[in-house]
């Protein structure tokens, strides 16, 4: 995808080929990924804009297998009394009632 990125926002006589509002809507990206791109392209070369960039971080799980388990079982089951459903909030709550985990956001069960 990059090169195509690339080659769509080369500039031929002071004007570029496409403007990057086209070219992210012909390749189904946002404006600032074609923006992005091309910096890379002037600050790191050619090979650096081609490339797509690992992950700059990496989020340490929260849970691990067997507590995934619990709360997809949890999910699975009949939710509280005065609920229609299991809510993100309480799935987090019941989990560290029921001490699976010391505690638990409704964004990490999401």
């Amino acid at each position: 995808m990059h090169a195509r990125i690339l080659l769509k926002a080369e500039r031929r006589d002071r004007h570029r080929e496409w403007e990057d509002t086209r070219i992210a809507g012909a390749l189904d990206v946002a404006v600032s990924t074609i923006e992005k791109v091309r910096q890379r392209l002037v600050e790191e070369g050619l090979e650096a804009a081609l490339v797509p960039r690992p992950p700059r971080r990496e989020y340490a799980r929260k849970l691990d297998g067997k507590e995934e388990a619990h709360l997809i079982a949890l999910a699975c089951s009949t939710p509280p009394d005065g609920h229609g459903r299991w809510t993100l909030r309480l799935l987090a709550d019941r989990m560290v009632r029921l001490d699976h985990v010391d505690s638990l956001s409704h964004e990490t069960v999401r």
